[in-house]
């Protein structure tokens, strides 16, 4: 028979945000897979690695994922990537392909996990803390209350972009145009809040949108919300 492969969200970047069940499967898989060509050098492996020493024992697969978007070279990866758990997976082998936040939002293995069905092989996610929310609690503040609605957008920098919906906003993967970013936000009105690597060791919090370097890292996450914060 074959293997299954899990898609098992790990959280934002604090070990203690693991949940049990993330962490009761990377102790019972086989394999222990991760996006990168050295699965010890990825940021995922080591937050799984504080919480669940257990994985220096398991069989590492680094899966090369680009962040390119020429569509062609991705879809070649990912088919890559694929056939590479998918020898595993012929094996009989389970898989925990380990991934921050949760797999469900803005996640590589989505890619995986479409062809890897394709070919007849299961798959099950398992849930993770989501960036935004482990943010907003670092933050101290509330998403959504009521019948408030929540907008979560990546990459807002275009010029056509505006912030004009009714409700809140979560706005991820955005950190390479930090100051497009910053000027759409002045002019929405919104009050403004930011979590830099949220749970690690250098977390940064800012408050408001002059506080928000302009050069700051990937893992720079926006909570704008209407009237107070």
């Amino acid at each position: 028979m074959n293997g299954i492969a899990y898609g098992v969200g790990i959280g934002p970047g604090d070990p203690e945000l693991l949940t049990l069940k993330a962490v009761r499967m990377i102790k019972e898989c086989d394999v222990v897979a991760v996006a990168g060509k050295d699965p010890k050098e990825s940021f995922a492996y080591r937050i799984a690695s504080a919480a669940v020493p257990e994985i220096a024992d398991k069989e590492l697969v680094g899966v090369y994922m680009p962040m390119v978007k020429d569509r062609e070279k991705l879809r070649e990866e990912h088919e890559k990537g694929a056939k590479l758990l998918e020898s595993y997976l012929e094996q009989g082998k389970n898989i925990a392909y380990i991934t921050l936040g949760d797999p469900t939002i803005y996640c590589t293995f989505s890619y995986l996990q479409h062809i890897l069905e394709r070919d007849g092989f299961e798959v099950k996610l398992i849930s993770g803390i989501t960036s935004f929310c482990a943010a907003a609690a670092r933050l101290n503040i509330s998403l959504a209350e009521w019948d408030e609605e929540l907008h979560i957008v990546p990459a807002v920098h275009k010029e056509e972009h505006t912030l004009d919906y009714d409700g809140n906003y979560v706005l991820m993967k955005s950190a390479s145009h930090m100051s497009e970013v910053k000027e759409i936000l002045r002019e929405s009105g919104l009050t403004v809040n930011a979590v830099e690597n949220c749970g690690c060791d250098n977390e940064k919090v800012y408050r408001g949108i002059d506080e928000i370097p302009d050069d700051a890292g990937y893992y720079s996450l926006i909570v704008a919300k209407r009237g107070r914060s």
